[in-house]
């Protein structure tokens, strides 16, 4: 399970499908080189996003096993 302190790099990693949520936010995390080391939470910051929000749509993802292909 994902939280607030993992790193957008390990989300991406185990979950390329995420990148989709990180762009509906506004993060555009997939391609930017902060993603390599900062958290869900200190990217939702310098984007002025709701971390909780973020971290639910991620789970959400996640958790319906979306794979793209909607």
């Amino acid at each position: 399970m994902i939280d607030k302190r993992t790193s957008i790099r390990e989300v991406l990693a185990k979950f390329p499908q995420a990148a989709r949520v990180f762009e509906e936010f506004g993060l555009g995390c997939a391609g930017c080189e902060a993603a390599l080391f900062e958290t869900i939470e200190q990217g939702a910051q310098v984007h002025g996003v709701d971390v909780d929000s973020l971290v639910e749509g991620l789970r959400k993802t996640m958790k319906e096993g979306w794979n793209g292909d909607n």
